[in-house]
């Protein structure tokens, strides 16, 4: 299976630290989001992905590319674990780019992916959104569309106050996470939402959901709607993820990524505590 991974947006609610470099690009502690989205669909069994891009993006192909100056440079100052850091980054798996020419929203972003696709189910995994758990969340994905067949999407329990900002299942329970989608509804009023169940960014897709995407209409801002699309496919499932969500949607919670992140790493952890302790205590 190959992967596609839309990052064209203008990441506006991160400026100014975005008005040169992509949002996707953006570290949480030690890397760059999208290197987190990377090794998800490597770490799923999938070694070829294709990024969509935009203007201003370069960065995001050059840090999966090789870095002849920089890789001589460490091995001559004997810095050989810095050294196989690059080079893994590099070798990591097989990555092509293709432009989203305008921003026309993401299911045109997907739509771009169709010549590199062709003919087979594909996984989708939006390049500001990481996720963190034993068994990758597109793994869990691909294992449901492997068991029930048709398109897949990853969901989670929301708390009542995020329900409007997100997409919500209507559904019909399966067996144990998993739920036969009968309608999606784009960021409702909670008074009118049918479940607490909402998308999160991870997706397989069936290839008629390029069909799909060339006969959906544009929505508001002029952009075309993936869960328009998705909603007209004859077969989807949910599946509700097992693991932790990080959406980089905005400044607070990629501090709260990069917290959590950093605290996955024994040779920072306890100072980090003990620095958050010290600020709470002075306040």
């Amino acid at each position: 299976m190959k992967a596609v991974i839309p990052a064209a947006g203008l990441g506006t609610r991160f400026l100014p630290a975005t008005k040169a470099q992509p949002k996707e690009m953006l570290p949480v502690y030690n890397k760059p989001t999208i290197q987190y989205v990377v090794e998800e669909a490597v770490n799923s069994g999938i070694d070829d992905i294709l990024i969509i891009t935009g203007k201003g993006k370069r960065t995001i192909e050059d840090h999966f590319d090789k870095s002849f100056e920089l890789e001589y440079n460490l091995k001559q100052k004997g810095k050989l674990d810095y050294l196989k850091q690059v080079q893994d980054i590099t070798n990591m798996a097989d990555i092509y780019y293709v432009r989203q020419k305008k921003q026309k929203g993401l299911g045109d972003a997907v739509r771009c992916a169709k010549k590199h696709i062709g003919d087979e189910a594909f996984a989708v995994l939006l390049g500001d959104t990481f996720t963190y758990s034993d068994v990758p969340c597109t793994k869990q994905l691909m294992d449901v569309h492997e068991k029930y067949g048709g398109s897949v999407i990853a969901i989670e329990e929301l708390p009542e106050y995020k329900i409007e900002r997100y997409g919500i299942v209507d559904g019909t329970h399966i067996e144990d996470n998993v739920y036969g989608v009968n309608n999606l509804v784009e960021k409702p009023k909670l008074a009118d939402a049918p479940s607490n169940l909402g998308i999160t960014g991870r997706y397989v897709l069936t290839p008629d959901i390029f069909d799909k995407l060339d006969s959906t209409d544009a929505g508001v801002g002029g952009e075309i709607q993936l869960t328009d699309a998705i909603n007209a496919q004859d077969e989807v499932y949910a599946c509700t993820f097992e693991g932790k969500i990080y959406d980089i949607g905005n400044t607070l919670e990629w501090l709260k990524s990069s917290i959590d992140m950093a605290l996955t790493h024994d040779d920072v952890k306890e100072e980090i505590l003990l620095y958050l302790k010290e600020k709470i205590n002075e306040n």
